[in-house]
């Protein structure tokens, strides 16, 4: 990567905003399915791929860790951490979208919490949607845990 194009990626303005927004997008994603487990815990079993001994702890556990995490960049504290533990959550949401979309299985995302009831072409639509998004998320990870890297010496 080009010196200049490092340093501008590495910019404390930029990374500031780019913790904050994050750490925001994942608050409000945990919060709802904190709020509800067993619709995170039906929104899980729709994807088809958790075997249903693990889904009451995955929809217990999984908007804690997301919270965690979402407080921690919003913070400024444990960024790096954060930022992984972030990165490897919007890879398996990525991830299980892609093998839906694969499928042609239409689920809702269950993203942000319950979403109301739509037509398959719609929520598949919404999948391709949210794959676009996630991988834009993952680039603000990106650029939050090169930024958060001990710089290089030549």
């Amino acid at each position: 990567m080009k010196p200049r194009l490092r340093q501008a990626l590495r910019n404390r303005w930029l990374t500031l905003a780019v913790r904050i927004l994050l750490g925001l997008v994942f608050i409000a994603a945990a919060l709802p399915k904190i709020g509800d487990p067993p619709a995170f815990a039906k929104a899980i079993w729709a994807y088809q791929l958790v075997p249903g001994r693990l889904l009451n702890p995955m929809a217990l556990a999984l908007p804690w860790l997301e919270l965690v995490c979402g407080l921690a960049l919003v913070l400024g504290i444990w960024v790096r951490a954060a930022g992984v533990w972030i990165a490897a959550l919007l890879l398996s949401f990525t991830l299980a979208l892609s093998v839906n979309l694969g499928r042609r299985h239409p689920v809702d995302c269950g993203c942000f919490g319950a979403t109301a009831h739509r037509t398959e072409a719609e929520r598949l639509a919404d999948m391709r949607w949210s794959v676009l998004r996630d991988a834009g998320l993952l680039l603000l990870c990106a650029q939050l845990l090169l930024a958060s890297a001990a710089p290089r010496k030549p």
